[in-house]
């Protein structure tokens, strides 16, 4: 392997605030779909996810029960799995323009930056990550 010596490493940290809360089912089942799981597992999967419901207290004071549509339950063994599969195309539009690194809802960006044009690609690594989020 070549050793790469001189110039420095441009980085972006970020993390999803309440990632695990703001999966939509509906992208997640869609992304499944895109990435070849069967039928049986994106039903298995549905199953999991449906028919919860939520409902807020203030104080002495109960809201109506409501559908959750965007949450993948806490605690579960399969909560993690999917955000994972869920953020995998984050990886894929940011890829062109510089290394990433995933963890849980945490992202890292990075480039060894030897000239001015390494900057420019760093930028355009995290305007995709901005926009991958936005969408």
């Amino acid at each position: 392997m070549d050793r790469i010596q001189g110039g420095q490493i441009g980085v972006m940290y970020s993390d999803f605030e309440k990632a695990f809360d703001k999966v939509s089912h509906n992208r997640l089942i869609y992304k499944l779909k895109l990435y070849g799981f069967s039928k049986d597992i994106i039903t298995w999967i549905q199953d999991f996810l449906k028919d919860r419901k939520f409902r807020v207290r203030v104080n002495a004071s109960y809201s109506a029960w409501d559908n959750v549509t965007s949450v993948l339950p806490k605690g579960s063994v399969l909560g993690p799995l999917l955000f994972l599969i869920f953020i995998n195309d984050l990886v894929q539009c940011c890829e062109p323009y510089c290394e990433i690194y995933l963890f849980a809802d945490d992202a890292k960006l990075f480039r060894h930056i030897f000239r001015d044009s390494d900057n420019c690609f760093l930028q355009s690594g995290i305007d995709s990550s901005n926009q991958w989020s936005d969408n």
